[in-house]
């Protein structure tokens, strides 16, 4: 069974203006950065939520994906709970996903998002995702 494509390339255009770049992937661990900048600001000079809650949403998608891979299932979020911990303005930031639980029809994945620069948490988020069979591409 073939894995989810987790380059950038491959990303909608929601997901390349999100930047997440993937460093690493597998159904243990997926793990890669943002480099952020002006266009992840809201008005006021601060990083947008949705820029790490789509990380989060991301980042535990393709690992529970590649998990069920073999079962010719994909994963969808169901419940994404994010806490944004520290405001961020530009830099590289570090998303890291493993999972906590796998199970056959759902899985929980836990995803830590650090300021590279000095490894301080910017936001940590937890992801349930439901294990489905993919759409029919018509």
């Amino acid at each position: 069974m073939s894995h989810p494509d987790t380059s950038l390339d491959a990303a909608s255009d929601f997901l390349k203006a999100a930047g997440l770049h993937v460093d690493e992937a597998s159904a243990e661990r997926v793990a890669g950065h943002i480099d952020l900048g002006p266009q992840h600001h809201t008005p006021w000079g601060v990083v947008h939520g949705g820029v790490f809650l789509t990380a989060v949403e991301s980042a535990a998608s393709i690992g529970a994906s590649m998990a069920v891979a073999d079962k010719g299932q994909i994963a969808v979020g169901v419940h994404n709970g994010t806490d944004f911990l520290r405001g961020a303005y530009d830099g590289r930031a570090d998303v890291v996903a493993v999972p906590l639980f796998q199970g056959s029809t759902q899985q929980l994945w836990e995803v830590t998002i650090t300021r590279a620069s000095d490894g301080k948490e910017l936001a940590q988020g937890k992801l349930r995702l439901q294990n489905v069979a993919p759409r029919a591409k018509s």
